[in-house]
């Protein structure tokens, strides 16, 4: 490796990840939104314009930080639908130690700041274990939230491994805590050992939903996407060619059938479709630029020229996930419980602030793929798997512009030790190490023109599948769409998936299907990809949205539960399951003063439930099915110093799932205040707020303020009882 001068010491490294965000969104690589930290990186470094993820969150993580293929790592599928079949048990292997581990134990600081979402939710609350929290995992610091999603203005925060509040200050929102928190750090790393490099991998929770940003970047764009996402595609790439990011002839992909034209929407469908796609505009810039801050401190610094600095624009292509119509609230949408679109017309100022949870629709999702087809969760097309990727080292890359290798995110974690002059542990914490798959990008940085090294590569998410070989790429599709949760899908059988080919090297979209000129190829291909996905121990192939199996619990098997204050950050689905089922909970509370604040929540602002004291001493109670449904108790009763019971009795109704019920709320035995639910979320509240005891962590439920610790008396107890 050449470079403009010798290193002085190892490299700083800091790996950014970004969320949720396609090929066609950032302005750099031609998308609409303007993403100058990107541009400014490109220009002086290098853009790749073939790198790869998995299609999906957990395992493009689990890649990036072992170097491993996801399967092999333990982590095959988004952890939200792990299961016991080998290769999507969600748990990290410690044959696949993470880069983040090899790297400190050679005497790099390390710190894992933002997403996790690597740590099964069974082993996710304050009992522990640790071992799969970034702490345990190589990172010495760790401020930033596990699951796959938090509010942006309210976040579920943690700091070690312990949940904690963000900063009480005006106007927060998480991007820029995240960078303030990761610039803080790189300070006192440097100032209290300056001779050590550190390793700082900042995964924002951005561009997921839910769209949070503060308006005034939303009204950049405001009128900007009134030509529709069909439009919009073709202007992309018109751009990307104009740019040199795709090659010249590369042709459009068509829409797919499922999601429909912009012409066919109607005029409230486009006026909501509009203004979502403006928030997410601005989420993406506001994130490009807080990306930027960082980069301005390691100039300030003098720590830039030796740092090497990857910017993965994305950890699979963009979220589909807000459905067909995109949503203000979309975890209700996720499970089929859409607000109205009048509704959601006459809130259009609200999208994107703190009394939003909200998508955009699988429609601009699709636009911001141009040219290629689909989205995230479909690996079987480069919609689901290319992102764009920058690279800047000034001291180690003597080269810059496009790098057009074929590359992976398994590619990262080799990359980053070639760059250390690290040689991969043979056992690290005593567990013999399997080798990386990925390959070394190093080769690339000064050579445009070298041989891609990486040359076979397999892909799999929920059965979507494909294989990529020495320029050519087999695809199979396995039904379904990628918007929707806790509905039952269709076990299709693997054998009806219609396999296609593409030859890349002539046909960058994924335009042209040779599986009918070249069944030799394509049969040669499949051979391949049974060949890997032997190799990763997932065949038989399953699909893991329907397959589903019973997985560690801490909730399991119990109907009758105790808890008590410094119980919190429970993980939803590890604490009583209290859906579709009628059930009792009992608060005994002394109190000693004026009493105010939080006794029990599950949920957040999207859905869930919280029994707290008002501000006025009177016990309140309320239950939010996402936009459909709110149900408040507020009697009016002040709770006096003494010993005092509360009850909440949910009596559900018999016609099933989300099915409503009655609510009733009882202070010291006699009846206080009842109210009718008119329905309950199908399958859970949200993917990020948790159930806790004495005090909210992430954002609130009831009308109160977002922690809001129980005071002026003693929770004795809160029992739980399920039906």
């Amino acid at each position: 490796m050449t470079a403009n001068a010798e290193p002085r010491r190892r490299p700083n490294v800091v790996v950014v990840l970004l969320d949720d965000v396609g090929w066609g969104a950032a302005g750099t690589f031609g998308g609409p939104v303007r993403t100058p930290t990107l541009d400014a990186m490109c220009g002086e470094g290098l853009a790749y314009n073939r790198f790869h993820t998995t299609a999906i969150c957990s395992p493009t993580r689990a890649a990036l930080l072992t170097g491993r293929d996801a399967h092999a790592a333990g982590v095959g599928t988004v952890l939200n639908s792990a299961n016991a079949h080998p290769g999507y048990e969600g748990v990290l292997r410690p044959e696949c130690a993470t880069v983040a581990e090899m790297l400190r134990q050679d005497g790099y600081s390390t710190a894992c700041v933002g997403k996790w979402h690597l740590a099964p939710p069974w082993e996710s609350s304050q009992a522990g274990p640790f071992d799969r929290w970034p702490t345990g995992q190589g990172f010495e610091r760790f401020y930033g939230f596990l699951g796959g999603e938090t509010h942006q203005y309210q976040p579920t925060l943690y700091e070690g491994t312990t949940p904690v509040e963000p900063p009480d200050t005006p106007g927060y929102h998480l991007t820029e805590d995240l960078v303030d928190q990761s610039i803080r750090w790189i300070r006192m790393q440097h100032a209290m050992a300056p001779d050590r490099p550190f390793f700082l991998y900042l995964a924002p929770g951005a561009t997921h939903a839910p769209l949070h940003v503060p308006p005034e970047w939303s009204e950049r764009y405001r009128g900007r996407f009134a030509h529709g996402w069909d439009a919009e595609r073709d202007a992309i790439l018109a751009r990307q060619i104009e740019r040199g990011v795709v090659p010249e002839g590369t042709r459009m992909t068509p829409r797919p059938e499922e999601i429909p034209s912009w012409d066919g929407l109607s005029d409230h469908e486009r006026a909501v479709a509009e203004r979502l796609m403006e928030v997410y505009a601005g989420f993406l810039e506001h994130t490009d630029v807080q990306v930027g801050r960082l980069i301005d401190e390691l100039r300030r610094g003098g720590l830039y020229d030796d740092t090497l600095f990857i910017y993965i624009v994305g950890d699979n292509g963009s979220s589909a996930e807000g459905g067909l119509p995109g949503s203000i609230n979309y975890m209700g949408a996720l499970q089929g419980m859409n607000e109205s679109p009048a509704g959601t017309l006459a809130r259009l100022d609200e999208i994107g602030t703190a009394d939003s949870y909200p998508q955009y629709p699988a429609g601009w999702a699709w636009a911001m793929t141009a040219p290629f087809q689909w989205v995230k969760q479909i690996a079987s097309h480069l919609g689901g798997t290319r992102n764009p990727m920058a690279v800047t080292w000034p001291n180690g890359i003597a080269g810059s512009g496009l790098r057009t290798q074929f590359s992976h995110v398994n590619d990262i974690a080799p990359t980053i030790l070639e760059a250390a002059g690290l040689a991969m542990p043979e056992t690290v914490n005593g567990a013999v190490q399997e080798p990386m798959h990925g390959t070394s990008l190093v080769y690339s940085f000064d050579d445009p023109d070298a041989p891609e090294r990486h040359t076979t590569q397999y892909f799999e998410v929920y059965g979507h599948r494909s294989l990529y070989h020495e320029g050519w790429m087999a695809s199979a599709h396995h039904g379904g769409v990628p918007w929707g949760v806790g509905v039952p899908g269709e076990d299709r059988p693997f054998e009806d998936d219609v396999w296609e080919l593409y030859d890349l090297a002539a046909d960058f979209s994924q335009a042209n299907d040779l599986a009918a000129a070249e069944p030799a190829r394509l049969a040669e291909l499949q051979r391949l990809f049974e060949r890997e996905a032997g190799r990763v121990g997932i065949l038989p192939l399953r699909d893991a949205r329907v397959s589903r199996t019973r997985m560690p619990n801490l909730a399991r098997g119990r109907k009758s539960f105790t808890y008590y204050p410094g119980a919190v950050g429970i993980p939803e689905s590890n604490a009583p399951r209290m859906l579709g089922r009628s059930w009792t909970l009992t608060a005994a509370l002394e109190i000693t003063g004026r009493p105010r604040g939080v006794i029990a929540t599950m949920g957040g602002r999207a859905a869930g439930w919280s029994l707290y004291v008002g501000a006025d001493a009177r016990p309140v109670f309320v239950y939010r099915t996402f936009e459909l449904a709110v149900a408040e108790l507020a009697p009016d009763l002040v709770l006096d110093p003494g010993p005092h019971e509360l009850k909440v009795d949910f009596t559900a109704d018999s016609d099933g799932i989300g099915r409503g019920g009655t609510l009733v709320l009882t202070a010291d035995g006699t009846r206080a205040a009842g109210a009718r639910l008119a329905a309950t979320p199908p399958a859970i509240f949200s993917i990020d707020e948790t159930f806790d005891i004495g005090l909210n962590t992430g954002s609130p439920v009831g009308d109160h303020p977002p922690a809001f610790p129980f005071a002026g008396g003693e929770i004795r107890r809160v029992d739980i009882v399920l039906d």
